[in-house]
Parts: C-alpha cells; sequence; structure tokens
C-alpha cells in the first residue's frame, strides 16, 4: 500500500522496438565505465548499426561519428607538435554532440510533456543518442578520463550530502520547486536515462577532461572552479537561477571526483542529486 501511495500517477509507457538501441548504448557506456573495452566497443558498433538501419542515424551523422572517434583514438600517432590542435578538434566534435548541433541524429522522444507531479510543471523526455557518444571520443582522446584511483576519502565525500541538500532546500526557499514526494511511473527510464545518457556525458567532459586538465596545468583548485563554472554555463538556458544552482551543483560533483580520484564517483553523486529531485520535489521545476 506504502509503495503503490508512493508511485505518482502517470500515463501508461510503452517501448518501441528503437528502444535497442539506447539499450545498447547504455550497455556500452556501463561496459565502458567498467573498463570492459572490448565488450564496451563491440556494443558500440552493434548500436550505430541499428541506429543506421532504423532510421536513428543518418550516413552523413555516422561518418561524423567515426571520423572523431578515429581522430580520438590516433592522437598518440601524430606528431607531438599536432597533438595539442587534435585534442581541440576532438574536444570541439564532443560539445558539438552534446549540444545537438551535428546534423543527422534523430533522438527518441519517451515522454512528451508529463508532469511528475500535479505540483511540477510538464518536460518531455529524449534518449539522446548524440550526446552520450561524447564519452566515448573523450576517452579515446584523454586515457585518464575515468580518474586517476587512489584512497576514496568517503568521509568528505558523504559530507557532500550536506551542500547538496542544502541547494534542494534553497531552491524550495525561492520558490523553484515544492515538496513532492514519490516517483512517477516512469521513473525507471528516467533513472536509466539520467544515469548511463546525462550524467556520464556530462562528468566525462566537466569532470573527467576539463577539470583535470585544468588542474594539471594549474592547480587543482582553479581546475575546480573553473570546470564548476563552466558547468554552471552550460545551463545559461534555464536563466541565471539554474546557473548559480548548477555551479554549486558542480563544485559538489567535482570535489567527489577529487576526493575519490574515479570519475564513477562524481557519475553517481550527480545522478543521486538528480534523482533525490525528482522523488521529493517537483521536477523540473513547480507550478505557478
Amino acid at each position: 500500500m506504502l509503495c503503490a501511495l508512493l508511485v505518482r500517477r502517470s500515463p501508461d509507457l510503452s517501448l518501441p522496438i528503437d528502444m535497442l538501441v539506447w539499450a545498447l548504448l547504455a550497455a556500452s557506456t556501463g561496459l565502458t565505465l567498467a573498463r570492459q573495452w572490448h565488450a564496451g566497443a563491440l556494443l558500440l558498433v552493434l548500436c550505430l548499426l541499428a541506429a543506421l538501419l532504423m532510421g536513428r542515424l543518418s550516413p552523413l551523422a555516422l561518418s561524423l561519428v567515426v571520423m572523431g572517434l578515429t581522430l580520438a583514438g590516433n592522437l598518440h600517432r601524430l606528431p607531438v607538435s599536432c597533438r595539442p590542435a587534435a585534442r581541440g578538434l576532438v574536444l570541439l566534435w564532443a560539445l558539438a554532440l552534446m549540444l545537438h548541433q551535428l546534423p543527422g541524429f534523430d533522438n527518441l522522444k519517451m515522454l512528451d510533456k508529463v508532469q511528475a507531479g500535479p505540483a511540477s510543471v510538464p518536460f518531455s523526455l529524449y534518449l539522446n543518442l548524440d550526446k552520450p557518444l561524447a564519452l566515448f571520443g573523450l576517452l579515446l582522446a584523454w586515457r585518464d578520463l575515468l580518474g586517476p584511483g587512489g584512497l576514496i576519502r568517503w568521509r568528505p565525500l558523504l559530507l557532500l550530502t550536506l551542500p547538496l541538500a542544502g541547494l534542494l532546500l534553497t531552491a524550495w526557499g525561492v520558490g523553484a520547486l515544492k515538496p513532492e514526494v514519490g516517483l512517477p511511473s516512469w521513473w525507471w527510464l528516467f533513472a536509466l536515462n539520467n544515469l548511463l545518457l546525462t550524467c556520464v556525458s556530462e562528468e566525462a567532459l566537466f569532470r573527467g577532461c576539463l577539470q583535470q586538465r585544468l588542474s594539471e596545468r594549474f592547480t587543482p583548485l582553479t581546475g575546480l572552479l573553473i570546470a564548476s563554472g563552466l558547468f554552471g554555463m552550460a545551463h545559461l538556458a534555464g536563466g541565471p537561477l539554474l546557473v548559480g544552482f548548477a555551479t554549486l551543483a558542480g563544485l559538489c560533483y567535482g570535489l567527489a571526483f577529487h576526493w575519490s580520484g574515479r570519475l564513477s564517483i562524481a557519475i553517481a553523486v550527480h545522478f543521486l542529486f538528480n534523482f533525490a529531485h525528482l522523488a521529493l520535489f517537483t521536477y523540473p521545476l513547480a507550478s505557478r
């Protein structure tokens, strides 16, 4: 009975056959994060072929993806003097994927103007094919993308729950959110999409790539601050308030990466924050 009360009513969700593309992509992402390189690469190839056959990926888009991955995978073979420019091209390619600027991708809309709860504003959910592909190119170009590893500092990591909870409470205080406890029937789709397709690509770019490179060139604090600021600016379309909240959240994700040495920990913290938002508050915002 309690479980039933905690599941918000939502429209029934039917799964199209196209979901095979994103099932392969999610599995490839998971295996890659687990450092199962060959299995992950095989599933990625199958994903791209399935997307091409099902019309979710045009031949032009496939060519652009292959070109980006090929350049990233062969950076170590280029003359040393050419590598910075080539890495810059890979970074631009990844940004274009994440911003949906490369042509030929037909991302799958799974939810159309649904409400997570009666007090939430309607929103739509897409399964993106282009954005998650950035992970693979960035990993080929920067082999240390998943982090240096080492001893995990669990105590400060657990303390990150305090500022992250404070962010949600502050958003409530300024009227952007309202308490709304429970999960919609499509919570599992949100979770899989957010964890394996959204958080992974964002953390790969901002923490695995930018924060690590800036920390090496300057200081860990400089890398943390700049990467977090850029993460906030990536949310500019949501207005200045969202930019501020995203920057502060980015600082927490960056600290999770710094204190754990693992991109997977930053991804987990990012996902758990988003999932707590869905489960405990209006998502993505409170209706006026």
